[in-house]
């Protein structure tokens, strides 16, 4: 009897063919990896080819590989993972794909296959500075406008380099450099002699 993990497998072999580079299914997921340059009509794919039907793109993250596995890590730095759900199918499918150039991440933009990426993918600039060729509102959506860099790389320092706060005396918030002193938390331990014993 074949399984509903194995209709989908076959399934996606069918639709993407030579567009798909890796399918792996463990813990009851699949998840594929498609080429950058595969990645828009890979994702149309899924979307309109009657055996797939994914409708619904649930979530779209960015994805910094940069420390992944006590950096070992030898593929590009930066990817876009995408969600998806099949309504009419009742699957679900994670697809992955890598941005070709670590120094300047870009892949392109899935907002005219599915218009709920738009956010997902101004999220995924604001925080990795992954750019969504042919999105057409590609702005920060989470950190402020003057905010510089982008705080879920790897390489961006724990502090930051500003903070602002409300003045009162010149009744608008300012920008000022982070004050915050580095210290080390040792948790204080109070034993009890009698502690536990009844």
């Amino acid at each position: 009897m074949t399984t509903k993990l194995e209709l989908l497998e076959a399934a996606l072999r069918n639709a993407l063919g030579e567009q798909l580079q890796t399918l792996t299914v463990a813990l009851g997921e699949v998840t594929i990896v498609v080429k950058s340059s595969d990645y828009l009509s890979a994702m149309r794919t899924l979307r309109d080819h009657a055996d797939l039907r994914f409708e619904e793109l649930i979530d779209l993250c960015g994805v910094d590989y940069s420390t992944y596995g006590d950096g070992i890590w030898e593929g590009a730095r930066f990817a876009v993972v995408s969600h998806l759900l099949s309504i009419s199918h009742n699957w679900r499918l994670r697809v992955r794909v890598f941005a070709p150039d670590d120094e300047l991440p870009v892949v392109a933009s899935v907002t005219d296959i599915w218009p709920a990426a738009n956010w997902f993918e101004r999220e995924a600039f604001d925080f990795f500075g992954i750019l969504f060729e042919g999105h057409n509102d590609l702005r920060r959506i989470l950190t402020d406008y003057g905010f510089i860099g982008h705080p879920f790389r790897k390489d961006f320092p724990v502090s930051g380099y500003v903070e602002m706060r409300y003045d009162p005396e010149q009744k608008r918030v300012i920008y000022q450099p982070v004050t915050i002193e580095p210290r080390e938390n040792v948790p204080r331990v109070i034993r009890e002699e009698q502690y536990g014993v009844k």
